[in-house]
């Protein structure tokens, strides 16, 4: 069901983040390990913002973005069989969350200033204003925001699995799930891994020359 991009790039940014949130809290001379996590996570995430429209059927966007309507009937218990099969109304909002506090994190730190000895490669063009709303919100709400989301996450996986009996980390790992018969499943051959390198690869690239432009 989730094709082998999307599942390297789940456990990537759990990873990811885990050490940006490790870094941050030690400081010192892990900052150095921390800015890199931080280029790592933003490249991930373009690579997921791409993928999210050229990579398997259940992976992009348009295959789990539900209206609020769709999401209020799902509530009630009024969901559709498909609606179980990927990311239901409910994983959709967790994957928006996750994705815009996650991205919106990664940015207010390229532009956050700590006056000390960690600056962010792109506060230069910013206004001494603008630095400092971005450090404040890098350092404090923003990680406490996203924390929450992640935890949120867990809470979710650990309440379908108890409550519901359903697995959500096992497809996520090997790629399997038991579906209706009739189910599109995800395209997940040599082409489209191929394809998926050459986004990430390009992805990396543009970060690399975002940074090679800001030094």
């Amino acid at each position: 069901m989730w094709d082998l991009p999307t599942r390297l790039f789940h456990w990537l940014l759990a990873i990811a983040v885990i050490g940006l949130v490790v870094t941050g809290q030690i400081g010192g001379n892990w900052m150095d390990w921390h800015f890199r996590l931080g280029y790592c996570v933003l490249t991930l995430l373009l690579f997921r913002l791409v993928w999210g429209f050229v990579g398997g059927h259940w992976s992009r966007f348009a295959n789990f973005f539900y209206s609020p309507r769709t999401i209020w009937r799902y509530m009630r218990g009024q969901g559709t069989t498909e609606q179980g099969v990927g990311h239901n109304p409910l994983g959709f909002l967790s994957v928006l969350g996750l994705l815009g506090v996650t991205l919106l994190q990664v940015a207010s730190g390229l532009f956050s200033d700590d006056e000390i000895a960690t600056t962010g490669p792109l506060s230069k063009f910013a206004s001494g204003e603008w630095v400092s709303r971005a450090s404040d919100y890098h350092t404090e709400v923003g990680k406490i925001v996203l924390l929450a989301l992640f935890v949120l996450h867990i809470a979710a996986i650990v309440f379908y699995r108890i409550k519901r009996g359903q697995n959500l980390v096992s497809p996520m790992l090997n790629g399997d799930k038991q579906t209706p018969t009739g189910m599109p499943s995800a395209r997940d051959d040599w082409t489209s891994r191929c394809m998926a390198l050459l986004v990430f690869v390009l992805c990396a690239a543009s970060v690399t020359a975002l940074l090679a432009w800001a030094a």
